[in-house]
């Protein structure tokens, strides 16, 4: 049950403080939960990015971050991200997904303590049918073109934003 998921609650350091359920965390913006965010590329150097489900509570039929979601209780950022591609994408891995940095989210819903990696995957994505309506890859120049429209989520417009200033640090 959704609503029964249990996460780990963490202070702005990341230090596990307590423990919620999903419901709680979601309705409570006090509540800072951890998540892990996946920027996934394809071979020619597409972002692959999610349709959500009409279905979710967050987000519906928004285009979303490659792979996100949160750490459960008691789990390691790491061991979230590598179930979070699988589950969500088909995606396991051959290789560690790079870190590129964290950050905190926060809107009048939640707040969450994302930790964002990079991967390219050159491979079939296989995505789960019942959290995700679409997968498809957009050049950045598209992303860009389409912030501010309406069609991204509030969480993967700010989280693309982060990357390009990752991405501009980087080749300085």
């Amino acid at each position: 049950m959704e609503g029964m998921e249990l996460l780990d609650i963490v202070n702005e350091d990341g230090d596990i403080i307590g423990a919620a359920s999903r419901m709680e965390a979601h309705g409570n913006n006090r509540l800072l939960h951890r998540v892990v965010h996946v920027l996934v590329f394809d071979g020619t150097g597409g972002l692959i990015l999610q349709k959500r489900s009409m279905a979710k509570d967050v987000a519906a039929g928004k285009w979303d971050t490659s792979v996100g979601g949160h750490v459960d209780y008691g789990e390691t950022i790491e061991a979230a991200l590598l179930r979070e591609m699988q589950e969500e994408l088909g995606i396991i891995p051959d290789r560690t997904p790079e870190f590129m940095y964290k950050y905190i989210h926060r809107n009048s819903y939640e707040s969450e303590l994302v930790h964002t990696y990079r991967y390219v995957h050159k491979g079939e994505v296989r995505f789960n049918t019942v959290e995700i309506d679409e997968v498809r890859s957009w050049t950045l120049a598209e992303v860009e073109s389409s912030l501010g429209s309406g069609v991204f989520s509030d969480n993967f417009q700010d989280e693309f934003r982060k990357y390009l200033r990752f991405r501009d640090s980087a080749r300085v």
